[in-house]
């Protein structure tokens, strides 16, 4: 028998963040046909704040692969949230995962796989890792890390 995404949260004891309300004009999450697009999230902490900090100034490259896994956790909560069950979803598809850092730091796939570890962790090695992109840039808030995401959803 298949071990769903669900129970395997419940297994790792994973503790999901308030799900963020969106920045701006946007939905959350959004179905089109059999996918689940995922706007960009930034890493919530437990009591609902934002973590902040830049990769190569005030975050290593270990505390930056933390906040990306943080992001994980809070997408994990936000599709909950807006969408329902994570036993719905078949796959991930696509990750575009942003560092916030330095001009010099060149780690950002690093970083990334702090929310990539975490996703084939809840959904399996063959049906959490998609395809992905790891870039650097300034975000929004300060915030280390911003990802976005798309998943493909069971028939």
């Amino acid at each position: 028998m298949e071990v769903t995404p669900s129970q395997r949260m419940e297994a790792l004891n994973l503790q999901l963040p308030p799900a963020p309300p969106p920045a701006g004009v946007y939905r959350p999450v959004l179905v089109v046909d059999k996918f689940l697009y995922v706007s960009g999230q930034g890493p919530v902490n437990l009591d609902g704040s934002l973590m902040k900090g830049r990769a190569g100034d005030d975050l290593n490259e270990d505390e930056a692969k933390l906040a990306a896994r943080q992001v994980g956790l809070t997408m994990l909560s936000t599709i909950t949230t807006h969408f329902g069950s994570l036993d719905k979803i078949k796959r991930m598809v696509k990750v575009l995962g942003m560092v916030n850092c330095t001009p010099d730091f060149g780690k950002q796939p690093y970083v990334i796989n702090g929310f990539s570890e975490l996703m084939a962790d809840v959904f399996g090695k063959e049906n959490g890792i998609g395809a992905r992109s790891a870039v650097g840039m300034m975000l929004p808030g300060n915030i280390p890390v911003e990802i976005e995401a798309i998943f493909e959803l069971h028939e």
